[in-house]
């Protein structure tokens, strides 16, 4: 089956469980996934039950759709993301999005947990990703398996300049520090080595992670808006003398969801378009 087929497939089990269309995704990362909770008149769909989605397998995520209303603009949430180190392909990873956009959302919020390769990032600190390094191997525009060829898309603005400024005012608004920075993304799962750190800082990098590049690289080809938002979930191997614990994300997650959410929050209320 072709994937404008499996898109039309999944598009057509979901339109009839809604009473409007989404303007605005939002993904949401390890430990992120209770934004969702503020939905109003929500109606939510387990991926398990939508044609052609996979199921989501990391610590945090649900795996599962809630549309309805937030600050006013009509949006759907993904709670919880695939990852490539649960053994999915590229393709995989960004068919959800692509649904997405199929269903009318033309602007993408996706957030992440991340290692803070920089030394000014604390724990719990938020970076407003400028740009990417994708550190995968992978790319989901890749031509196999039924993808319709496209245009070699640009990506020098991949991360919506507008949408960095509406970060950036919001941020001021609800008074949450944000950074901006460079997101280097890994397929993983293992966590990154001292001298891994020290070489991605050199190339510019400023947080890493094992999620976002291929959504960002595919919501590119959509034509989407995208902002990009990084939670500073642990110090970048290296930086402390101290081993990197998966449960420590979970933790600083816990820690910087309140001012994630309300920095999301005050983006919609403002009109992000």
């Amino acid at each position: 089956m072709e994937l404008n087929e499996r898109i039309l497939a999944a598009v057509d089990y979901i339109k009839p469980h809604l009473s409007n269309t989404p303007d605005v995704a939002l993904v949401l990362g390890s430990g992120l996934g209770g934004l969702a909770q503020s939905i109003n008149e929500h109606t939510a769909i387990y991926y398990n039950d939508i044609p052609h989605f996979k199921a989501a397998g990391a610590p945090g995520h649900t795996g599962r759709l809630i549309f309805g209303e937030l600050s006013g603009k009509q949006v759907v949430v993904m709670q919880g993301r695939l990852h490539a180190y649960e053994g999915h392909s590229a393709a995989d990873i960004v068919f959800p999005l692509q649904v997405l956009n199929a269903l009318g959302a033309t602007t993408l919020i996706i957030t992440n947990a991340s290692g803070g390769i920089n030394e000014a990032f604390d724990v719990g600190d938020i970076m407003l990703i400028t740009d990417h390094i994708n550190f995968t191997g992978m790319h989901p525009l890749t031509l196999s398996d039924g993808t319709a060829a496209t245009d070699f898309c640009d990506m020098t603005y991949a991360y919506t300049p507008a949408l960095q400024t509406r970060a950036l005012e919001a941020a001021g608004k609800c008074e949450v520090k944000l950074h901006r920075g460079v997101y280097l993304g890994l397929r993983g799962p293992s966590f990154e080595t001292p001298a891994e750190i020290r070489a991605f800082r050199v190339w510019g990098a400023d947080a890493v992670g094992m999620s976002t590049v291929l959504e960002v690289i595919a919501a590119s080809a959509l034509r989407m808006n995208v902002c990009g938002l990084a939670m500073i979930s642990n110090k970048a191997a290296g930086i402390l003398d101290e081993p990197l614990l998966g449960e420590d994300v979970m933790k600083a997650a816990k820690i910087a969801a309140v001012q994630m959410e309300q920095l999301i929050l005050t983006m919609l209320a403002d009109g992000v378009q």
